[in-house]
This record gives structure tokens, sequence and C-alpha cells, in this order.
């Protein structure tokens, strides 16, 4: 199973917060503070931190904006995974992903199921590759960002982490770029 090598250094990694909401602001956005405190507590820093609106292009704008910016290595956002009309969230991630990350919406779905049973199947958590840059579409309560960060990110975002963690692979993301 899964543990935590204490041999090896912890290797922070820079991580923008983007919330997606038609109505809250910075004050009111307790899903982004939610994952500020829990990955500035794990040992990474806060790249950026930003809400916009509901918007499909904006959204994929701002993330583009990121993925082109060196000082951002992981993008999580909070909001807009659902089914209604306006929840386009997911599909301003998939405008930008080269890679999608299949397996993290099914975890995802896991560990929610356990808390939440059968309301599960209403997320539409994603994530994925894009430029180098780490990508994660997360529901927008601070269950669901509570539940990926403590089941899932803190533990693939932890060079440290064994068998395997998304860190690790960094050098490696835009590879393809590389070649002649």
């Amino acid at each position: 199973m899964s543990r935590i090598d204490e041999t090896k250094e912890f290797i922070p990694v820079r991580i923008a917060i983007l919330t997606v909401s038609d109505t809250r602001g910075l004050d009111q956005d307790r899903s982004g503070d939610t994952l500020v405190q829990r990955l500035t507590e794990a040992g990474h820093s806060l790249a950026d931190r930003k809400i916009i609106r509901d918007e499909r292009a904006e959204i994929a704008d701002q993330l583009r904006a990121w993925i082109a910016n060196p000082e951002v290595d992981v993008i999580i956002s909070t909001g807009g995974t659902g089914l209604t009309g306006r929840d386009v969230t997911v599909e301003a991630h998939r405008d930008v992903y080269e890679k999608e990350i299949d397996a993290f919406g099914t975890v995802f779905t896991m560990v929610s199921f356990q808390k939440i049973g059968t309301s599960a199947v209403q997320s539409r958590a994603t994530g994925g590759v894009a430029g180098g840059t780490y990508l994660f579409a997360l529901p927008g309560s601070t269950g669901a960002c509570k539940d990926a960060w403590d089941e899932i990110l803190r533990w693939q975002l932890d060079f440290r982490h064994r068998p395997c963690n998304f860190v690790e692979i960094f050098p490696r993301l835009d590879e393809h770029l590389r070649r002649k």
C-alpha cells in the first residue's frame, strides 16, 4: 500500500487555486480557503489564487495563463463540476488538457461514495496535464475539497510517496516538446 519514504527529501510544489463562482468573493470562498490551508500545511506554496465567473472561455483563459507561468506547477480549481447548465469548469479544463488523468475522477468518486453515497455520481471531478502543469477540477463544497486533498492530492503531490507520485514525473511531463 502507499507510504511515505522518510529517506527522501520533501519537494514543495507551487499550486494555484481557482474558485469558479458567479456569487462568491474571496471573503466567502470557504472551499478555496480549505485548499490553501491544506496545501500550505503540507509544505507547498500558494502560487496564485483567483475567483472567476462560471464562464467556459474565462476559465480556460486563466488555466492557460497559469500553464504558461513557470511559477505554477499545479492548478486546482473548485466549483462548476456539477450537472447544471452553468457548470462548465470540466469543459474548460478539457479545452486545455493535453492528457486527461482518467483515474483521478474514478478515485475521487470512490472516496466521495464513502462519504456521500450515491450522490457521488453528481460530481464530474477531473484531472489532466498541459504544458508540464497538473490540473485538477474539484467540486465547490468544502467537504469535496477536503476529501480530494486528504485522500488523493496530499499523497500524489508528495515526492516521498511510494510506490509513485506526480512530483517524480514533473521533468518528463513536457518531454514531447523537447524531442527533435
